[in-house]
């Protein structure tokens, strides 16, 4: 959710599409700020809104995924660029390269609205250079109307029963994919014990041969076309699936899944650093973070943001229900440092198997 690629629905609604058109160009040099973000993740009016309440202007400029805005930034030393929305793992890179700026809480009275798990975050600590946006686990996202038997370990999509085989797909992005294995195998997400990651990847070739294909981004129609009947997922993404058709459900193996965040940053080149605090403690105002939790349908660690949303929403989406006790056991996605290169070895190995 993290080598993250694109993780919310872009025809979400056609008013966002629309009113994000404006975000795919480049910064406007007037702005007072240049935020980056991914597409949709945050409401569309939020920056007319923003400039509204506190007379800073802003400029949103779009990633597709988290190597991509992380190469910009290292190679600009972070100019360029004010708030960085990027996933945990990827924050604490930067905060390593000394790219971002320490969050000055005094200019952030609206962290008081985060649950109290939210600055207890293994990456972050104290929430000293990252503030959380969205969290959520990865599961299984499956028909119940077509899968006879509830899935309960990620063994039954890595090792599927005949009638699935050729009807599941698993997340294409490194850290993801490989999770699904060493979860299954009882390892950490993190693990970097070369001879665990080869036990890993041996598991995940085989699995590969029982796939209709590796997914980030249409996995959950494929499910509500019956093309699919299993998938790894990411909660909101299978929330997406569920929208239209109720019969998609969530669950979450026996073995446990990741637990990701999504972070809001400040680059340390930037010029503006009070008006970009100004803009964190916008979105983390209760109704702006509402809006990302009904409409990105990811669940937020804004505790007055939750407890607002509708009855029926919840009902809707039962992932969206869970304690935040319960999602906090499970073990965050991290930097695991020079071994990311052996991750990318070896997720490359896996699908360029025969």
């Amino acid at each position: 959710m993290t080598a993250t690629t694109l993780r919310h629905r872009s025809l979400k609604t056609s008013a966002i599409a629309l009113g994000l058109a404006f975000a795919l160009s480049a910064p406007a040099a007037a702005a007072d700020l240049v935020i980056s973000n991914w597409d949709g993740y945050m409401a569309p009016d939020a920056m007319a809104a923003f400039k509204a309440a506190t007379g800073v202007s802003g400029e949103v400029v779009v990633h597709a995924t988290n190597e991509e805005i992380m190469g910009k930034l290292v190679a600009s030393g972070g100019k360029g660029y004010d708030v960085v929305f990027v996933s945990s793992p990827f924050a604490e890179v930067l905060n390593n390269l000394g790219l971002i700026e320490t969050i000055d809480h005094a200019k952030i009275p609206n962290l008081a609205n985060l649950y109290p798990e939210a600055a207890k975050l293994p990456h972050d600590v104290g929430n000293n250079f990252s503030v959380p946006y969205t969290w959520g686990t990865t599961g299984l996202c499956y028909r119940s109307d077509l899968v006879k038997t509830e899935p309960a370990s990620w063994n039954d999509l890595l090792a599927p029963s005949e009638a699935l085989k050729g009807k599941t797909t698993m997340l294409a992005t490194d850290r993801w994919l490989l999770a699904a294995g060493q979860l299954a195998k009882g390892y950490s997400v993190n693990e970097t014990d070369p001879a665990k990651l080869a036990e890993v990847k041996d598991l995940l070739i085989s699995a590969k041969k029982t796939l209709l294909a590796y997914d980030d981004t249409t996995f959950y129609s494929k499910l509500v076309s019956g093309e699919a009947l299993m998938v790894q997922a990411w909660d909101g993404w299978c929330n997406y699936g569920i929208a239209e058709n109720p019969q998609i459900k969530y669950t979450i193996p026996k073995e446990g899944s990741d637990l990701w965040v999504d972070t809001m940053v400040v680059m340390k080149a930037s010029a503006n650093k009070d008006a970009a605090f100004q803009f964190i403690n916008f979105m983390l105002d209760a109704k702006n973070h509402a809006w990302a939790a009904q409409n990105i349908d990811y669940k937020v660690p804004n505790k007055p943001a939750m407890e607002s949303l509708p009855a029926d929403f919840l009902a809707k989406f039962p992932n969206m229900n869970m304690p935040v006790a319960e999602l906090v056991k499970f073990e965050q996605l991290r930097d695991v440092g020079d071994a990311q290169r052996d991750y990318s070895k070896i997720v490359s190995e896996i699908k360029a198997a025969q």
